[in-house]
């Protein structure tokens, strides 16, 4: 399997992912299989809970918008992503972290509306800046390992000031890194862990641990750690794209990031053609604040494609 088509699958994979968990959010476990209990059925792409079949939700949108800074602008510019998704945040988007409206609109610049708002709350290690890492870890995987955890770390901190929340993307660029290089990304965990900061490392081990199952996590997954720990287990018990997707989304909670997540690693490991048809063909990605511009298959296999052979300058 070649490069670019691992890096196109990592974005339509986590546009996938989403699309097919939004509807299941904050369900109970095991709600996806109880209603598609066959693979292969079609029929998942469901809608539901206010999305459309195939619609993805603000992980895929926030994710568009860093694609399209990084494209336009030729490098991380990190004012006009905060800008941009400044004005995503004011053009009703059907679904929005409370955490992330709470820093795009509180009038504060790129540079410390975020830190504030940590210091003001103490919470800020929610998964926000996880769910929308496919596009930049595309984009940075050719740049190599220090810079592209460099840049998951500096995009995260726009919108959560807890460093919890940028270990975790940079964990998620790298995996992706290694896994378009060809690199088992379950076999490099270990490695990766040593990179992550000593303040967080052994709370990432925990959750990435063989033995770790989402049962034993200690927060809901709308928390950075396990969200990514649920994506990697995900990818771990299953053997397809869609036996992973499935699981992700099995485990309940937040599904639409688990399953966004998991299908940036899952697309990255088993390529553009391991993802059902009939699972892409409805997907679409309205983006808010554009116009009414809706991304559809076609268009992000093009932002995948850019994003690989785009020019990278940190």
């Amino acid at each position: 399997m070649n490069r670019m088509e691992r890096a196109i699958a990592t974005v339509v994979g986590s546009a996938v992912g989403d699309a097919l968990g939004a509807p299941f959010e904050f369900g109970p476990p095991g709600a996806f299989s109880a209603r598609f209990p066959e693979l292969g059925h079609g029929g998942e792409m469901c809608g539901g809970g206010g999305w459309e079949p195939g619609e993805a939700t603000d992980d895929t949108q926030m994710a568009v918008l860093v694609a399209e800074s990084l494209l336009q602008q030729g490098a991380l510019d990190l004012p006009d992503v905060f800008a941009r998704f400044q004005q995503w945040a004011v053009s009703d988007p059907k679904d929005i972290g409370l955490q992330t409206e709470d820093v795009l609109t509180n009038g504060m610049e790129w540079d410390v509306a975020a830190a504030v708002h940590f210091q003001v709350n103490q919470r800020a290690a929610g998964n926000g800046s996880l769910m929308r890492a496919s596009t930049s870890a595309v984009y940075f995987a050719r740049a190599g390992q220090s810079l592209t955890m460099d840049a998951a770390r500096r995009i995260a901190a726009l919108t959560h000031g807890d460093r919890a929340a940028w270990e975790g993307t940079a964990i998620f660029h790298e995996l992706i890194r290694l896994t378009l290089a060809d690199a088992d990304p379950l076999c490099a965990l270990p490695d990766v862990l040593n990179l992550v900061h000593p303040n967080h490392r052994q709370r990432y081990a925990e959750v990435l641990a063989v033995d770790w199952h989402p049962d034993q996590a200690t927060e809901f997954n709308g928390a950075v750690w396990p969200c990514l720990g649920s994506a990697v287990w995900a990818l771990r018990r299953t053997t397809s794209f869609e036996g992973a997707i499935r699981a992700a989304v099995d485990v309940g909670g937040d599904t639409d990031t688990v399953a966004a997540v998991t299908g940036g690693l899952a697309g990255a490991y088993y390529g553009l053609d391991a993802i059902p048809a009939h699972w892409t063909e409805p997907l679409h990605v309205p983006l808010p604040g554009a116009g009414g511009r809706v991304l559809r298959l076609a268009d992000l296999i093009d932002l995948g494609h850019r994003l690989e052979t785009g020019r990278v300058d940190g």
